[in-house]
């Protein structure tokens, strides 16, 4: 669903320094919120804070929120702590592979770039369309 940013409510969150929220905000302007922040029925915000604030930031007045309702406040800090600990950044190997990969899909080859031009060029031919 999507909520007004100004009717999410901030209370006192166990992260205190938000950090550097450029890289953020630079991710988000290109590819858009890619994971919603968690309210619950009361507007309270239970995780995503950065989020909320690169996207308040970049001038958005909604953002895609979930609700989870029908929890006391031990579990809501217990699921703010999750969010911000259950997770695995990628290893140095796996950044490097994703880039060269990535250079591979933007930069191919020439035979990689002929090949494609001779299957475009049988798909104009016969009219077939992905």
């Amino acid at each position: 669903m999507q909520i007004e940013i100004s009717r999410i409510i901030i209370k006192n969150r166990v992260r205190k320094n938000l950090g550097d929220l450029s890289s953020l905000m630079e991710s988000i302007r290109r590819h858009g919120l890619m994971n919603p922040v968690v309210i619950n029925s009361r507007n309270e915000l239970i995780a995503g804070h950065r989020r909320t604030e690169a996207a308040r930031r970049l001038g958005w007045a909604q953002i895609e929120a979930r609700v989870v309702d029908g929890t006391d406040a031990a579990q809501l800090v217990e699921m703010e702590i999750e969010e911000n600990t259950q997770r695995k950044n990628l290893t140095s190997d796996e950044i490097t592979d994703a880039y060269l990969r990535l250079d591979r899909l933007r930069n191919p080859g020439f035979f990689t770039r002929v090949w494609k031009a001779i299957v475009r060029f049988f798909q104009r031919l016969f009219g077939k369309r992905r």
